[in-house]
């Protein structure tokens, strides 16, 4: 049987890298807000039938211990620990003697999506702490999944998200080195979905239809997971065809359905390029996942910058500053958040973009809790010659071995917000091995200064490269210059980016709760509509030459909620004038196309960073 393809690199195990800074402040938020609660109050989690009680007993339980395991252990928290181990020991004591995870139902028909699901769990559990009892399970119900396909192959989410179960299978073969759990992986890519061959055809390009039909590989979270189908397979298969299909994706999405963020859209299904068309937050939290894994597997530098991008716009945005509520789908252009019944998403409903407890759909509130800890989990990465890449920024400190030396990495920064990366690599004997540096594509003019590097100036793109010997403390500092930039985007619409941040305009907004006698709805975790309280609508005066003399940046502090609309760290200003813009079907109207003509008077307006507002515009008509 063929060998694993070796990957490029190997994420730390689960607890080895940890948030320092900003980012461990956000993740604070996180715990004291809904995923650190939300088993006390939602009955889908509370009452779960994984937990022996009579709610939903399918992918959501899974789908929160999927988000709560890597955050109690990122951030080393005692309460969430033990919580985890409770919830991941009840599942445990629940298992059938032949394997089978969670609840049974007739005949054993469920959609295998869920046991897909929680196996990255016991996965990640296991990997944590050390407990056997959680592998064991984690063995027992993949031997039982590969008798169990035999009889039921994968059908619905399962089989459209199959790649997911290959994951645990590689985890448990490299550390069993069994050769039956490849055989079970073949046999799930065989069941699975063929992703490659959609994507070879017409369909994929297509917007679906407001209002149109719901398609099962159209669905914009099943696509942002099979983001790392190929690679995934290429481990298994050797076909270089599956090592480079993610590039072919990436294209075909970015060209038909893109956004500025690094997303695409999707309210439900595919649904083109427009900035108002919207993007499901499940699918930004899985897109986050795939990038991280296919850096594990192919170590290309763009695959982190394309993370940056997507998690410090996207995701932030689409959650409340206190991480209490979210939306089921954001826009590029959100001028409101009102429950809507003139709406023309492609398959959503009339509450899809207010701040709730479960807006639209529960799923995303089941889902949302893995985006931000994954992303601390997979910062710091192994490299095979036993040395550490750096695949993405932020404040954070990895713990490792080398040639059997510990060492420590520090990175002490207020990226993406600021230019500046001081790193220290602590060892406590001298040890030689490569320190990798990702160089995003946007960092020309990079810097590095200290290791005796000699003011070498990285490749924007690559991975800067460092092999020495380490002894005690050395301290290095990396600068990315971050420069303004512009894109053009749907209607000829100008975009504004700088570094990793894409910025919005900042409009004043007003909360309003609804649904306030729901039970259950109690604040923090209620519901609530966003009006705006200032104008929207906007062209700017910008010279695409050289933005940079167009667009002024001013930092503020970094403080204790930095993707708040008040705490934005940066704050840009523009020329603009107001010009014939309207709402329409409760939205921000058909963006005018540019150039356009406006006789009301020049004004300076405000843009702060897309992960920092609730309500914005983004993608701007301009003056001609």
């Amino acid at each position: 049987m063929k060998p694993l393809a070796e990957p490029a690199f190997t994420p730390l195990p689960l607890g080895h890298v940890r948030p320092t800074g900003w980012l461990k402040r956000q993740l604070r938020v996180q715990a004291d807000g809904i995923t650190g609660h939300i088993d006390e109050f939602w009955p889908d989690i509370k009452d779960s039938g994984w937990f022996g009680g009579k709610a939903e007993g399918w992918e959501r339980a899974p789908y929160w211990l999927d988000g709560l395991v890597p955050l109690a252990f990122v951030l080393d928290d005692a309460p969430l620990k033990e919580k985890v181990a409770s919830r991941v020991g009840s599942i445990i004591d629940r298992q059938t003697e032949d394997g089978w995870l969670g609840p049974e139902g007739e005949d054993r028909s469920v959609d295998l999506w869920s046991h897909l699901l929680i196996d990255k769990v016991l996965m990640q559990y296991h990997e944590a702490t050390g407990d056997e009892r959680s592998f064991d399970a984690l063995v027992k119900n993949l031997r039982m999944l590969h008798t169990h396909l035999d009889r039921k192959p994968l059908h619905g989410w399962g089989q459209y998200r199959w790649f997911e179960g290959l994951i645990s299978c590689y985890t448990v073969h490299e550390r069993t080195g069994e050769a039956w759990v490849l055989g079970l992986a073949r046999k799930i890519h065989k069941q699975g979905f063929d992703w490659p061959t959609f994507y070879d055809g017409f369909d994929v390009t297509v917007p679906t239809p407001r209002r149109g039909m719901w398609k099962w590989d159209k669905h914009v979270v099943n696509n942002a997971m099979a983001l790392k189908v190929g690679p995934l397979a290429w481990r298994l298969t050797g076909d270089d065809a599956d090592r480079g299909f993610v590039y072919r994706m990436w294209e075909i999405l970015d060209g038909c359905h893109g956004q500025v963020t690094g997303m695409f859209t999707g309210d439900e299904c595919l649904s083109g390029k427009n900035p108002v068309q919207g993007t499901e937050l499940c699918a930004v939290a899985e897109a986050m996942y795939s990038q991280e894994i296919l850096l594990s597997v192919l170590g290309d530098a763009a695959l982190g910058d394309r993370l940056e991008r997507i998690t410090f716009n996207a995701f932030p945005a689409t959650n409340s500053p206190d991480f209490w509520t979210h939306q089921y789908d954001q826009q590029a252009n959100q001028v409101q958040c009102t429950i809507n019944p003139e709406q023309l998403w492609s398959a959503n409903g009339p509450e899809s973009n207010i701040f709730g407890l479960q807006p639209n759909y529960g799923c995303c509130t089941a889902n949302l809790h893995q985006a931000w800890p994954k992303f601390a989990a997979h910062l710091w990465m192994k490299t095979p010659d036993d040395g550490i890449a750096a695949v993405a920024y932020a404040p954070s400190v990895a713990t490792l071995e080398s040639g059997g030396v510990p060492v420590t990495v520090e990175l002490d920064t207020e990226y993406p917000f600021r230019e500046s990366l001081r790193f220290k690599v602590t060892t406590d004997a001298p040890a030689t091995f490569p320190l990798l540096l990702r160089i995003p594509a946007w960092a020309e003019g990079a810097t590095l200064d200290g290791a005796g590097e000699g003011g070498a100036k990285p490749t924007p793109g690559t991975f800067h490269r460092i092999e020495r010997e380490w002894n005690g403390s050395t301290e290095l500092t990396l600068t990315l210059p971050m420069k303004a930039a512009t894109s053009r985007r749907y209607n000829n619409a100008l975009a504004i980016e700088r570094g990793p941040l894409v910025y919005s305009l900042k409009i004043g907004e007003e909360w309003k709760q609804v649904h306030e006698d729901a039970p259950g709805y109690e604040p923090p975790h209620c519901d609530y509509e966003v009006h705006p309280t200032t104008d929207w609508n906007v062209a700017l005066s910008v010279d695409e030459a050289a933005p940079e003399d167009s667009v002024t940046f001013e930092e503020r502090p970094v403080g204790e909620c930095p993707f708040s609309p008040d705490g934005a760290p940066v704050v840009a200003t523009v020329k603009g004038r107001k010009i014939a813009w309207e709402p329409q079907h409760g939205w921000a109207g058909e963006t005018p196309i540019s150039p356009v003509q406006s006789d009301e008077p020049e004004e300076e307006l405000t843009l702060i960073p897309y992960g920092c507002t609730n309500l914005r515009i983004t993608e701007f008509p301009t003056l001609g």
